[in-house]
């Protein structure tokens, strides 16, 4: 049976969705204190989505007109079969973009594979070049491990490579500059991340670990000479060129410089919730779709409708220890 295919996303703002981030799992082998409690608890097996039922998913996202997909978690690589997902994506002729997010754990046996099976772009998190302060940030990390899987990554033609950096006061915050040198150094970009807002953390106090990315950016214009570009990744960074290297270096900004008016994304979490946005709760539950009776026309039917309560923007303030109650790892890093 021949499906109509509906005209491509737009949400009630007139904002086109071009950009579909996928989480394929909520469990991560690393405990980041920014990202999830230590007593979290990982949903039941049963209630995560298959890779084909992800999969469906996404061919839906692309013939609605999405281009770009990323593939989160958790840490995306620990999901078993996970290179079979991304062949898949990878052969999805109208997708111009498949990219991954990675703690680097992994990468040291999968770099190779998931370039392989169609991977463009990889971001890759990391806070501390200090092998002691990254294991307690990281409450479990090796940094030798994730370098090896940096390294490993460099082997492989991808056509980016961007480090992603957490700042938080009194934590890394005197880490600015050898990050941004790391970066150079190697010819990766990278870009510098207020704290989010996502889910209680016991002791761990946001407002006291706030660090704004203009006091990044006044740190980083000590060492290096930053020109304002207008490039884009299609993502909420908002970019400077390094005068005189290869690396750009990039600023996402919840708090003090709000990207929702130009939102071009929806997230995908393990579980089948569409998220219309990152700090708002409004969502459609397409496990339910993909595990009823309506078929393609109802997946179809189901995301299209999910753009009229898709926000204008979240609503993060300094004055709340967290926005949501979901933790990162549930919403999708």
């Amino acid at each position: 049976m021949n499906i109509p295919i509906p005209i491509p996303l737009t949400d009630q703002y007139a904002r086109q969705i071009s950009y579909l981030r996928i989480s394929v799992t909520d469990r991560c082998d690393f405990r980041c204190i920014y990202c999830m409690g230590e007593d979290i608890k990982f949903a039941p097996r049963k209630d995560i989505l298959t890779l084909e039922e992800l999969y469906q998913v996404a061919t839906a996202f692309v013939k609605l007109g999405v281009r770009k997909i990323r593939i989160t978690g958790g840490e995306p690589l620990v999901r078993k079969n996970i290179v079979w997902l991304l062949e898949k994506l990878g052969r999805l002729s109208m997708l111009e973009e498949l990219v991954l997010t990675s703690n680097g754990s992994q990468l040291e046996t999968l770099a190779a594979p998931i370039r392989t099976a169609g991977v463009n772009r990889l971001n890759i998190s990391l806070d501390s070049l200090d092998p002691i302060r990254f294991k307690k940030m990281t409450r479990v990390g090796d940094l030798d491990k994730v370098l090896r899987g940096i390294h490993a990554a460099q082997q492989q033609d991808f056509n980016a490579i961007k480090i992603n950096s957490v700042i938080m006061r009194n934590h890394n915050d005197d880490e600015i500059l050898p990050l941004a040198q790391f970066a150079v150094d190697n010819g990766f970009d990278i870009s510098y991340i207020e704290e989010m807002p996502m889910g209680a953390m016991g002791n761990h106090r946001r407002d006291i670990s706030f660090y704004s990315s203009d006091e990044v950016r006044d740190t980083l214009t000590n060492r290096f000479s930053l020109l304002a570009s207008e490039e884009t990744t299609g993502g909420p960074s908002r970019y400077y060129h390094v005068q005189g290297t290869q690396t750009r270096i990039g600023f996402i900004s919840p708090y003090s410089h709000n990207f929702c008016d130009s939102c071009n994304r929806v997230r995908l979490t393990a579980q089948g919730r569409l998220l219309l946005c990152l700090g708002q709760e409004h969502s459609v539950d397409l496990r339910q779709v993909l595990r009823g009776t309506e078929g393609v026309a109802g997946l179809f039917r189901h995301i299209s409708q999910g753009m009229a309560i898709k926000p204008q923007g979240h609503e993060f303030s300094r004055n709340q220890p967290f926005a949501v109650q979901r933790h990162m790892n549930v919403t999708g890093g």
